[in-house]
């Protein structure tokens, strides 16, 4: 089943039960999806890629603005759990990132398989693991780890 469909049938349920988080969260990304296919230039088509897409980039923007709310305390809690919710629902139809341990293994090999010896590589480092191992692996992530490796060699 698309997860195009999968959402609509969420909606539909979700509207049964009068489960307004779920609601918000179906209709945002539908919102985000409809943007996206307004966008000039567009080409591709409404599958279950794009829907992935679309869901990856608002959930890294929801979990930045979460560590916002955060540290506001008492404050953001009710709005940091609100999004700790589209969070946890959305991660169901996104792909399973790999591990700091296992990032840290696919860029110590890329270091070694591209000689990189000091920091000056770190972009080509990136860049490579980036390629070799696209959606399975958290950008944010790959970058603080090869910086901290090239800085120990």
């Amino acid at each position: 089943m698309s997860i195009e469909l999968e959402l609509q049938q969420e909606l539909e349920a979700a509207m049964r039960s009068r489960d307004k988080p779920r609601l918000d969260v179906i209709r945002q990304v539908r919102t985000e999806v409809s943007i996206k296919v307004a966008e000039p230039g567009f080409a591709g088509s409404i599958d279950d890629d794009l829907y992935r897409a679309v869901i990856g980039s608002y959930v890294k923007k929801m979990a930045k603005a979460k560590e916002e709310y955060d540290s506001l305390g008492e404050r953001g809690a009710p709005m940091a759990a609100k999004l700790e919710f589209e969070i946890s629902y959305l991660g169901r139809w996104l792909p399973r990132l790999l591990s700091e341990e296992e990032t840290r293994s696919l860029v110590r090999q890329a270091i070694s398989d591209l000689g990189a010896d000091d920091e000056k590589m770190t972009g080509r480092v990136i860049g490579e693991v980036m390629k070799r191992h696209q959606g399975q692996v958290d950008g944010s992530l790959v970058s603080r780890v090869v910086r901290e490796e090239l800085a120990d060699e």
